[in-house]
């Protein structure tokens, strides 16, 4: 497949996705707060598992970059103002203010941006930063408020039920995605070797997650997670 096609695609899945959510969001279906999150939980395994229609040429990651790059821009004119969509607006920020967006969502495009083009297909590490990112972090707002358990004495306004879900979905969404690029021939693992350094990546991204600190999870998570990855991977 060329990278053309590849990146049609690519881009045809992400734009479903987010038109998907913000159509929900808009008629009121599901919450704002929901749709952000499931936007921000489901973009990046998608979006990582399309590398693979990819062909191995030094242009591929480049076009593989520019799907989160132009989203991301996107986001970030309808944040100042210079682009009307209040669908995205709905689906994305918390209060339904636009500036919103030019915080969480915004740092999120460009964390995909540099892990993709740093990372591509060369390490697991990339796949892990992002799947944590995406399926831990994620994870963790749409369990944390549905299933209430004990705040953290650290962080009162995040509990053991969100910080246990920020463990086991950024370890079952990396085990997942890592499957398929072993399968793809991408990847050659070692799986019990994996599941440990899987499995303590994502605990120190779950330790630096429950910090008291609101809007940087999405800069925190993927540098934690890149830093361990880098020695252990």
């Amino acid at each position: 497949m060329s990278e053309w096609i590849a990146l049609g695609l690519t881009f045809a899945v992400a734009m479903i996705w987010l038109r998907l959510n913000d159509f929900l969001a808009h008629r009121g279906w599901i919450s704002s707060s929901l749709s952000r999150k499931i936007i921000h939980l489901g973009t990046g395994p998608l979006f990582v598992i399309c590398w693979l229609l990819f062909p191995d040429t030094s242009l591929s990651r480049w076009f593989a970059a520019s799907v989160p790059l132009l989203i991301t821009l996107q986001f970030f004119l309808v944040g100042i103002g210079l682009i009307r969509d209040q669908q995205a607006v709905v689906a994305m920020s918390r209060s339904g203010d636009r500036r919103e967006i030019l915080r969480g969502p915004l740092y999120y495009g460009i964390v995909f941006v540099v892990l993709t083009l740093v990372f591509w297909k060369t390490s697991p590490i990339g796949v892990v930063a992002l799947m944590i990112l995406s399926g831990g972090d994620g994870l963790a707002d749409i369990i944390g408020k549905r299933f209430p358990s004990v705040s953290l004495s650290w962080s009162p306004r995040k509990t053991i039920a969100g910080s246990l879900s920020v463990f086991l979905g950024g370890a079952f969404f990396s085990l997942l995605v890592l499957w398929a690029f072993h399968q793809s021939g991408v990847f050659h693992l070692n799986w019990m070797d994996t599941l440990f350094k899987v499995a303590g990546i994502s605990l120190a991204a779950t330790l630096v997650e429950s910090l008291p600190f609101q809007d940087i999870d999405n800069i925190t998570v993927p540098l934690v997670s890149v830093m361990l990855g880098y020695l252990l991977f």
